[in-house]
């Protein structure tokens, strides 16, 4: 009876083994954060779109896809971890066109456990009903058209901190160095209930609260200050306009745990939009 802990101990660290064995040592991937937008950006043709794809260019092909997306999130910490995981249309009055699209990339059960082992002792659910939800695909697609990359998603605990979430997002980072590309995908200024729709058609478009917002959290951005967009609750009313909710805004945050000292955030597709959202997106290598 004495060996049986020895042995299931034994027997634990020969499967993370087997798992670390399947994402050898590469290159230093990149981080990225995406300003989704309206699900119609999956079937547009855009300046935002050619954004994404032009970022594309600028890395290296990743074995795999770790998304962070603003649309799963959920009470607790999950990971998905079925082999094919399907395309979700959550949204709803949109063309029939866009409810056709069907991103059939693969899931990684491999990469899932291994995304649960370094979260550890936060519990995360292996989870097999999800997929991939419009956060994740109608950005993934302008990067990787042919869907042949694999894709997980790990969900945002809606109990956790923003200092959490930014914590947790840290034990991800040797990730990187195994050829995987995490993104978080959602908006950093995103007020639905107060989109302009009769000017959605002018360029950079922002009512002032919108533009104040941008500003000050770009130079936090640029300037590597994050605190205060951790505790963005304690900041100005133009913060509380731009952020009334926290679930489009914590992806940055995800993003952002993972820069290492030395790296530097280029942004890009940095426009305001009807008034009360943003397209900013960026990069950290």
């Amino acid at each position: 009876m004495g060996l049986l802990p020895f042995t299931c101990l034994g027997m634990k660290l020969n499967d993370l083994a087997k798992i670390s064995e399947g994402f050898p040592l590469t290159e230093k991937m990149p981080v990225l954060f995406l300003g989704h937008g309206s699900p119609m950006n999956a079937i547009e043709e855009n300046e935002f779109v050619k954004g994404f794809r032009d970022i594309a260019k600028t890395i290296p092909i990743p074995k795999a896809i770790l998304c962070v997306s603003a649309h799963w999130f959920t009470k607790g910490t999950k990971v998905t971890a079925m082999e094919m995981p399907q395309t979700i249309h959550d949204f709803g009055g949109f063309p029939q066109a866009l409810y056709d699209v069907q991103y059939p990339a693969k899931g990684s059960p491999e990469l899932a456990k291994e995304t649960q082992s370094l979260l550890t002792p936060t519990s995360v659910e292996l989870d097999d009903k999800w997929g991939l939800d419009h956060g994740a695909w109608s950005v993934i697609k302008h990067l990787y058209p042919e869907a042949n990359i694999p894709v997980i998603q790990l969900s945002i605990d809606y109990n956790k901190s923003p200092q959490q979430h930014y914590e947790l997002a840290q034990q991800l980072s040797s990730l990187r160095n195994k050829g995987i590309l995490i993104i978080g995908s959602g908006n950093i200024i995103h007020n639905l209930g107060m989109v302009d729709f009769a000017n959605a058609h002018k360029d950079d478009y922002g009512y002032d609260w919108a533009v104040e917002a941008r500003s000050a959290i770009n130079n936090h951005l640029l300037d590597g200050n994050y605190q205060p967009l951790i505790d963005y609750h304690k900041q100005s009313k133009a913060f509380q306009l731009a952020i009334p909710t926290p679930d489009h805004y914590l992806p940055l945050i995800y993003s952002l745990g993972l820069q290492e000292k030395g790296e530097s955030i280029n942004l890009f597709n940095d426009k305001l939009l009807a008034g009360s959202l943003s397209m900013t997106s960026l990069k950290i290598s």
